[in-house]
C-alpha cells in the first residue's frame, strides 16, 4: 500500500478566487441574528426593565405655560404727539429674557408664593436610587396584598422601608438658596418664532402649582418694568426738581438785573470805558439773558410734570397674553416614549453585544472561517439534532431517514466520495481536536449510509483512549473484554442491528494497530483474502482525538483520506489548525472538515 496522497492545499489564486465570490449576503444577516438572538433578546429586556424600573419610579410633573408680549414704546416726554412704537433685535430680546430668568424675579416670586416654606415645592422632581427602590418595594407590597402581613412588616422594618427620614436643618439663606435653585431649574422663557412673544413655562409636581407659579413669574415681569420705570421717573424727577431750583434762581437773579437797568433809565447802547470794552451789560443783554433761562426753566418745569406723571401712572411695555392653567396631563414622565426609546436603545447594544462577541470569537462557526484560515474545505454540515440524540444514537438515519441530518450526512458522504485523490477512497478515517465531539456518533451513522448503499461496510474503532464506539455498539462488557484471535481478522464482528461490521478497540489495542506498519498489514491482508465474508468495499477507521498525542494520529498516513470532525461554536480555531499541523507532519491526506451540531447553516446546506 505504498501510495502517494497529495496534500489538498488550495493555490493561493484559488484561495483568492474563491474568496472574492462571497460576500455579506442576506443568509449571513440572517444567520448572525439567528446565532445571537439570545444576546439580543436579553439586551432588549434589561433594557425594558430599565425603562419600566424608571416609569414605575418617577413622579408625574406637569408644565404650565404663560405668553407675554413685548410693545417698546418711547417715553411720553420724548413722544411728538402720539404714540411710538419701536422696534426690537434679537439682542433686545434675548435681554428681556435673561431679565425673566434672573435671580430679581425669581426672589419676587419665591416672596409673593412663599415657596421657601413650602415643603411640596422644594421636594426634588428626580428621587434618588434608594428612594426608587423603596417605591419598587411599596407597589410589590400592594401587588401581593402583603401590606397588612406581620412578616412582611418585618421585612419592610428590616430593609428601612417604615423609617422616616428627617431632613437637615437648614438655615433660613441656605432654604432660599435651595428654593431659587429648584425654581430656576422648573422655569423655562422661550421666544415664540420670530415675534415678540414669550412663552413662560414652569414644571412641577402638581399642576396647580405649575400654572400659579408661571403667572406669577409673567405678573412679577411686568411688575418688574413697572417698578424700574416709576424708579427711574422718580430719580428723574429728583434731579429735575433740583435743576428747576437753580434755574429758577439764575431766571430771577437775570430778571431782576434786567428790572434794575431799566429803573435807571439809562438806555445807553455802548457803555464802553476808557479802555474800550464794555464796563456792563446793555439792557438788550440783560433781557436776552433772562428770557434765555425762562425758556430753560418752562422746558424743564414741563420735563418735571411729565415725569411726575409717570409716577403716578407708569407704563410696562409688556402685557400678558395668554394666562397659565392647569394642565390636564403630565409632561413627564412618557411611558410609551421611553419604552421606544429602550426599545431602540436595547437592539442598538444587543447588536453591538453581539457584533463584539462575533470579532472575539475565533470558535468555528462557518465554512469560510475554516477556508480562509487552514485553506481546507468543509465537506459538510450536521445539524444540531438535540444532545440526547447526537451523543447517544448511532442509528439515526435509519430512525430518521428524511430528516435534515441524514440528508446532510448523506451529502457529506457525496462530498468525501468525490474528493480529489488519485483513486478511490477506500480506507477513510475520522478524527476530532476534542474527546467530547459526536465523532463516533457521525461515524456510525455514516458506516449506516455505506452499507445501505450496497457497499460492504467495516468500522474500526482505533480510539484505544476513549472506545466510545464499541461501548455503544457492543455493550461495555461484550466490547472491551472479549478474547482476541491471533488472525486479526478473525475478531471481526457483525454489529447487532446494524448493517456494518466492526473491529473492537480491544483488538486494536492489543495488537497494536495504531503503529502504520500493523495497521498497513491488517489492511493489506483484508485485502488479499479470498473470503467473501471479508470483501469490504469501505473501511473506516474511527481514529483517536487531538488530545491522544500526535503519536497516535500517525496511523492516518496509510489511509486514503481523513476527514475532521469538528463541533460548531465549541472547536476553537487554533485547536483546529493544531489538528491539521500534526496530521500535515504525519504526511496525512486530509479531505476536509465535517461540522457538527451546526445551529446556523449556509445557505448551500440549508436547502438539504
Amino acid at each position: 500500500m505504498d501510495r502517494v496522497f497529495p496534500h489538498r492545499w488550495p493555490a493561493a489564486a484559488d484561495q483568492l478566487a474563491s474568496g472574492g465570490q462571497e460576500f455579506i449576503g442576506l443568509s449571513d444577516i440572517t444567520g448572525f441574528f439567528k446565532r445571537y438572538i439570545a444576546t439580543i433578546i436579553a439586551a432588549l429586556a434589561a433594557a425594558f426593565l430599565v425603562a419600566a424600573f424608571y416609569n414605575s419610579t418617577t413622579d408625574s410633573v406637569y408644565t404650565a405655560s404663560t405668553q407675554i408680549l413685548i410693545e417698546p414704546r418711547l417715553p411720553q416726554h420724548l413722544q411728538d404727539g402720539g404714540e411710538v412704537t419701536l422696534s426690537l433685535d434679537t439682542a433686545q430680546i434675548e435681554s428681556q429674557i435673561a431679565v425673566m430668568q434672573s435671580e430679581k424675579i425669581a426672589a419676587m416670586v419665591l416672596g409673593q408664593l412663599k415657596l421657601a416654606d413650602d415643603p411640596k415645592f422644594n421636594q426634588p422632581q428626580a428621587p434618588s436610587l434608594r428612594d426608587r427602590f423603596k417605591k419598587i418595594g411599596t407597589i410589590v407590597i400592594q401587588a401581593f396584598g402583603l401590606k397588612d402581613s406581620a412578616l412582611f412588616s418585618k421585612v419592610r422594618k428590616h430593609v428601612g422601608l417604615d423609617v422616616a427620614e428627617t431632613p437637615a436643618t437648614l438655615s433660613e439663606y441656605e432654604r432660599g438658596r435651595r428654593a431659587m435653585s429648584i425654581f430656576r431649574d422648573g422655569l423655562d422663557v422661550r421666544r415664540v418664532g420670530v415675534s415678540y412673544a414669550i412663552d413662560i413655562s414652569f414644571t412641577a409636581l402638581d399642576p396647580e402649582a405649575a400654572a400659579s407659579i408661571a403667572n406669577a413669574t409673567a405678573d412679577a415681569f411686568v411688575r418688574e418694568q413697572i417698578d424700574t420705570k416709576a424708579e427711574a421717573a422718580k430719580e428723574g424727577g429728583a434731579w429735575l426738581e433740583t435743576r428747576l431750583e437753580q434755574l429758577r434762581t439764575q431766571m430771577n437773579k437775570a430778571m431782576a438785573k434786567a428790572q434794575e437797568f431799566r429803573s435807571r433809565h439809562d438806555y445807553s447802547v455802548s457803555g464802553e470805558g476808557g479802555d474800550g470794552t464794555n464796563s456792563e451789560p446793555t439792557l438788550e443783554e440783560l433781557e436776552t439773558t433772562a428770557e434765555t433761562y425762562q425758556k430753560m426753566y418752562e422746558s424743564f418745569l414741563q420735563a418735571y410734570t411729565n415725569s411726575v406723571s409717570q409716577q403716578s401712572y407708569p407704563v410696562a411695555d409688556a402685557r400678558v397674553i395668554t394666562v397659565a392653567t392647569a394642565p390636564l396631563s403630565p409632561s413627564a414622565p412618557r411611558p410609551k416614549l421611553i419604552l421606544a426609546f429602550a426599545a431602540v436603545a436595547g437592539l442598538i447594544l444587543g447588536i453591538g453585544l453581539s457584533f463584539v462577541r462575533h470579532t472575539f470569537d475565533w470558535t468555528i462557526k462557518s465554512p469560510r472561517l475554516i477556508r480562509d484560515n487552514l485553506g481546507i474545505e468543509c465537506v459538510g454540515e450536521l445539524p444540531h439534532i438535540g444532545k440526547g440524540r447526537e451523543t447517544g444514537r448511532v442509528d439515526e438515519v435509519l430512525r430518521r431517514p428524511h430528516s435534515r441530518y441524514s440528508h446532510s450526512l448523506r451529502k457529506a458522504r457525496t462530498e468525501i466520495s468525490l474528493s480529489e485523490t488519485d483513486h478511490p477512497i477506500k480506507f477513510l478515517g475520522l478524527t476530532a481536536a476534542s474527546d467530547d465531539s459526536a465523532k463516533s456518533s457521525v461515524i456510525s451513522n455514516l458506516a449506516t449510509l455505506y452499507s445501505m448503499s450496497g457497499l460492504k461496510t467495516l468500522v474500526i474503532d482505533a480510539d484505544v483512549r476513549q472506545p466510545t464506539l464499541t461501548m455503544r455498539l457492543l455493550g461495555p462488557l461484550r466490547g472491551l473484554d472479549r478474547p482476541c484471535h491471533d488472525l486479526v481478522r478473525l475478531n471481526i464482528i457483525s454489529t447487532p442491528g446494524r448493517p456494518f461490521d466492526l473491529l473492537p478497540s480491544s483488538v486494536v489495542k492489543t495488537k497494536n494497530l495504531l503503529v502504520p506498519d500493523n495497521m498497513e498489514a491488517f489492511l493489506s491482508d483484508l485485502a488479499a483474502c479470498d473470503l467473501a465474508a471479508y470483501a469490504y468495499d469501505i473501511v473506516i477507521l474511527d481514529l483517536p482525538t487531538l488530545a491522544s498525542g500526535p503519536d497516535m494520529l500517525k496511523v492516518g498516513s496509510i489511509l486514503d483520506g481523513v476527514v475532521m470532525v469538528a463541533e460548531w461554536g465549541k472547536t476553537h480555531l487554533e485547536t483546529l489548525r493544531g489538528l491539521t499541523r500534526t496530521l500535515q507532519t504525519s504526511r496525512t491526506p486530509i479531505l476536509g472538515v465535517l461540522l457538527t451540531r451546526v445551529r446556523a447553516m449556509t445557505s448551500a446546506n440549508r436547502k438539504a
